[in-house]
């Protein structure tokens, strides 16, 4: 019996780390969702943000100090943050009105619009193969919206706009990494996100009705930088372009708690598209590990 390489290990470390973190980040969107039945959408996103700045601190604030805060790039760390939080407020606002299932699998577009602004923004050289999987995604999302049949709602939007949004935050966070502190980025993407939101707060402003949904807008919170922390350490374990196909688990794990909790479940034409921009996106990521592995033998040539 074979032992498996320190590599393997590492990897196999990576991919159950991104697992289990958009795990739960399908949690945290399933009490997201939840809470949009007695508040509006912005408490709900603000409560994420504050919370999550605050656990933050409390967390990684002792062991780093002013590190935590230290940045070289205010501007872009708060651009950031705001795409990040403007991506969170359209997608709550497409859970109060959509399944969460459908919602999140057409959020699941970034990916490949981050594809097209990498040769747009980063000039990036991008093979044909991998604009046909571009494309079947945006198939993939067309069969689940279904413009003009009568199932497309305005609400189809909000995940749209998600998409692009959190492709353009992470197009932008490519431009930063290996710049600045991950945990810094982590840190200023709940402050942006927690002023950005203070300034319609006061409009839409409404007390916890009991203790149970204070407890939930901590947990949203807690949640995702439990999450965010799992993802940077998953990706110290392993490349981003090797873990990016486990990501898509998230959209069985949607699917499962949507159906248990609101009981949704998607039709035949919308568990097609999905399987449609799934295989797309995993396409485009196992297509980028393997440029990745053969990079190096071609530059030692």
């Amino acid at each position: 019996m074979t032992r498996a390489s320190p590599e393997s290990r590492r990897t196999l470390r990576g991919m159950l780390m991104i697992m289990t973190a958009v795990a739960l980040f399908a949690v945290m969107d399933s009490i997201s969702k939840y809470l949009t039945r007695f508040y509006p959408v912005v408490n709900v996103v603000w409560a994420r943000y504050m919370s999550h700045t605050l656990v933050v601190l409390l967390v990684l604030g002792p062991r780093l100090g002013l590190e935590l805060v230290r940045t070289r790039r205010p501007v872009a760390q708060l651009l950031r943050g705001l795409l990040l939080a403007s991506a969170s407020l359209s997608f709550v606002g497409a859970l109060k009105y959509m399944p969460i299932a459908e919602s999140s699998a057409i959020s699941f577009l970034a990916p490949l619009l981050v594809t097209v602004a990498a040769v747009v923004v980063l000039k990036e050289k991008v093979e044909f193969a991998r604009w046909i999987a571009v494309f079947s995604g945006f198939i993939g999302v067309l069969i689940i919206i279904r413009p003009g049949s009568g199932i497309f709602a305005w609400a189809s939007l909000f995940p749209l706009a998600t998409a692009f949004l959190f492709a353009s935050y992470q197009v932008l966070t490519r431009r930063l990494a290996g710049l600045e502190n991950p945990y810094t980025s982590i840190f200023y993407s709940g402050l942006a996100g927690s002023l950005l939101l203070a300034i319609p707060l006061p409009f839409t402003w409404t007390p916890p009705q009991n203790g149970v949904h204070i407890a939930l807008f901590a947990t949203i919170g807690i949640i995702g930088v439990v999450g965010h922390l799992m993802l940077i350490k998953a990706y110290e374990y392993a490349p981003a372009s090797r873990l990016a196909p486990f990501s898509y688990t998230q959209l069985i794990w949607v699917t499962v708690i949507g159906y248990l909790a609101f009981d949704d479940f998607p039709d035949f034409w919308s568990l097609a598209g999905i399987a449609v921009l799934m295989a797309s996106g995993i396409y485009i990521a196992t297509h980028q590990h393997l440029a990745e592995r053969k990079q190096p033998a071609s530059e030692a040539r």
